[in-house]
């Protein structure tokens, strides 16, 4: 059962000190959220971050599980990291020196994320000193006190490089987790910072229904629609398209080798959380400048129109989310390589000839349901703007960070179970679940 599934983590000294490991690189990670930069006015820079709610500083701040709005040394998270292993991705489409690297296996691997490593440091650097700029020009509303009393070079300079090291140890911090640990490093430190929101939001609802501004049989729908989503989240994740390939039979000296059937599985969402991730910094540019702009009319007038829970704003949202699914899809996707790879190996579709054809067949089967995944992630992430504007939830449900805890849930209880299975342990669930759906 599930109870005596998760009873047995602890009974495998390797994975037992595997979870040690992450939540205690985890524990110092949220430590480390705490600590501010220095020559910041703390009081002054969260009387501007209330103003700013709505914009793009909200996406990050999220992301980087407050540590923005304090302006820690962690205030710029593993966004940068983030950039740059997007940047590199699609890199390797237009630059064959990178494609080649990718197909090099574990060499290319390593090469591939040292570039990444240096496209991290070149992305904080530039950032910290736009912050530090920022920074500089920002007082608190109503012409308050200045968020930088003394600013100048030494404060930017000191900005920097604070900001700039403190990105190098989250990613420091990511690799190993990710090499010792359990679970994916940089997915785990977002989990964190997303997670550790969560007691704010749950206080907030409370408060909510003892002022009666919320009823308890609100209360009791919304724990119900959260159920729900999740349970949807998890069904969706896990979906896939099997796609049947048969191997043809080879006799190799005496031996006869293949002959066999198989699947080529294709996830119903293959680009992950890319798109909503793109499409919110996107989207949220024009009502961050419209914060900036003050009382300039026509950008202030599309400022308004872009706020969160708008009709404007749902309706560009999903158009950029299906965009983004599509084109993420075949960047990392290749059905060309796919079919190529298939055709060396001796293995076909039935009813389908090798090559070209198969290529075309998979890339037609993985645009059907690349649509479906695309559905669903803009109904996920269009449900929290619809939540606050139409029901007055008191906090932020659903959307991109929903969909980032239950994948990273999922992915970090898939390699508990597979540690598991290999000492010969029950996993979590004997029927169903995420051993009986393999």
């Amino acid at each position: 059962m599930v109870g005596s599934g998760f009873g047995n983590i602890f009974k495998i000294p390797e994975l037992r000190k595997r979870i040690i490991y992450t939540a205690a690189l985890l524990a110092v990670y949220r430590i480390g959220v705490y600590i501010p930069t220095p020559g910041i006015d703390a009081v002054a820079l969260k009387s501007y971050f209330d103003a700013m709610q709505g914009t793009i500083f909200g996406v990050v701040n999220m992301f980087t599980g407050g540590a923005l709005e304090q302006l820690s040394v962690f205030a710029l998270g593993i966004m940068p990291y983030i950039s740059a292993s997007i940047i590199l991705q699609l890199l390797t489409v237009v630059i064959p020196h990178l494609e080649e690297l990718k197909k090099e296996g574990e060499q290319g691997r390593k090469k591939i994320t040292q570039y990444t490593r240096y496209g991290t440091i070149a992305l904080s650097i530039i950032q910290g000193f736009g912050i530090a700029v920022g920074l500089e020009s920002m007082q608190a509303p109503g012409g308050g006190a200045p968020v930088v009393p003394i600013g100048g070079w030494g404060f930017r300079m000191l900005t920097v490089i604070t900001l700039t090291a403190g990105t190098a140890f989250i990613m420091w911090l990511g690799e190993q987790i990710t090499e010792r640990g359990i679970g994916n490093g940089i997915s785990l430190i977002i989990f964190a910072g997303i997670v550790a929101r969560l007691p704010s939001a749950i206080v907030n609802t409370l408060r909510s229904v003892q002022a009666d501004e919320m009823s308890i049989f609100g209360l009791i729908i919304i724990l119900v629609l959260i159920g729900s989503v999740i349970g949807c989240i998890i069904f969706v994740e896990q979906g896939q398209r099997r796609i049947p390939v048969q191997y043809a039979k080879r006799v190799v000296g005496r031996r006869m080798y293949g002959g066999q059937s198989t699947h080529l599985p294709l996830k119903i969402n293959q680009s992950g959380v890319i798109p909503p991730i793109f499409a919110s910094s996107i989207i949220m540019f024009p009502a961050t400048i419209g914060q900036f702009a003050g009382e300039v009319g026509w950008l202030k007038a599309i400022s308004e129109a872009m706020q969160p829970g708008g009709l404007y704003y749902n309706l560009i949202f999903v158009g950029f989310v299906v965009f983004f699914c599509y084109f993420y899809t075949a960047v990392t996707f290749n059905p060309v390589d796919v079919a190529d790879n298939m055709k060396k190996q001796g293995g076909y579709i039935p009813g389908i000839r090798p090559g070209k054809r198969t290529a075309d067949y998979i890339d037609r089967v993985l645009t059907r349901i690349t649509l479906g995944g695309a559905v669903y992630i803009s109904a996920v992430c269009v449900l929290p703007t619809v939540l606050i504007s139409k029901f007055n939830v008191p906090f932020y449900f659903g959307g991109t960070a929903l969909l980032i805890v239950v994948g990273v849930a999922i992915d970090t209880i898939a390699q508990m179970e597979s540690h598991m299975l290999s000492r010969h342990y029950e996993g979590f669930l004997k029927k169903g679940g995420i051993r009986g759906r393999r």
